[in-house]
């Protein structure tokens, strides 16, 4: 019943992370055109290929055999590596500091180039747009802009809430916010401390 069990809980992860996956992707691929006009082709595009593949489910229902074998395999293999960790008692989850604190993880300048560069002449950078760089190049796997969001705010790198670029008022990164110096960078110490030591 325990091997069971465990399975189960896999498919059941495994599922979750195959749908966040796809989900990801597709969100990516749609928002990384250049214009907005690009944006609404390409989900013109995603919505026709998912009506052609309902057609053709209700055509021949036989295929769900083969989508459902397909998935489980996927969703098996994806719940080898996400399933959850259990909480010791106390604790609580906190994957996004644990993540941010990992000593492997990329360091402030690393990210400011990266943002800079993908800035590049605009005024700024939405975080879908960095979500969207960082998936295509195999990084920020299952990630969502909010994830991205905690990250940059780690590293002391401001995000706006509402950075306006073309027509679209989003979550970004404001060029002149990015070049100007930390808060916590060059900080002499105040008179008072210095005296009191």
């Amino acid at each position: 019943m325990n091997r069971l069990r465990s399975t189960a809980d896999r498919l059941w992860n495994g599922s979750i992370e195959v749908a966040r996956r796809r989900a990801n992707r597709i969100t990516a691929w749609v928002r990384s055109s250049p214009t907005s006009r690009g944006s609404w082709v390409r989900l013109g595009v995603v919505l026709g290929l998912g009506w052609i593949a309902v057609r053709a489910v209700r055509a021949a229902p036989g295929l769900l055999w083969i989508v459902a074998a397909g998935w489980l395999w996927a969703a098996y293999r994806a719940g080898r590596d996400h399933a959850p960790e259990p909480l010791t008692e106390g604790a609580e989850p906190a994957p996004a500091e644990a993540a941010e604190n990992a000593p492997d993880g990329p360091s402030t300048e690393a990210v400011r180039t990266l943002l800079l560069d993908l800035m590049g002449d605009a005024r700024g950078v939405h975080l879908s747009t960095v979500l969207a760089h960082l998936q295509q190049h195999g990084q920020g796997e299952g990630w969502k802009v909010g994830d991205l969001r905690a990250r940059l705010e780690a590293l002391e790198i401001p995000v706006d809430p509402k950075l306006k670029l073309g027509k679209v008022p989003t979550r970004g990164v404001r060029k002149d916010a990015l070049l100007a110096p930390s808060p916590t960078v060059g900080q002499a110490p105040s008179p008072e401390a210095s005296t009191a030591a």
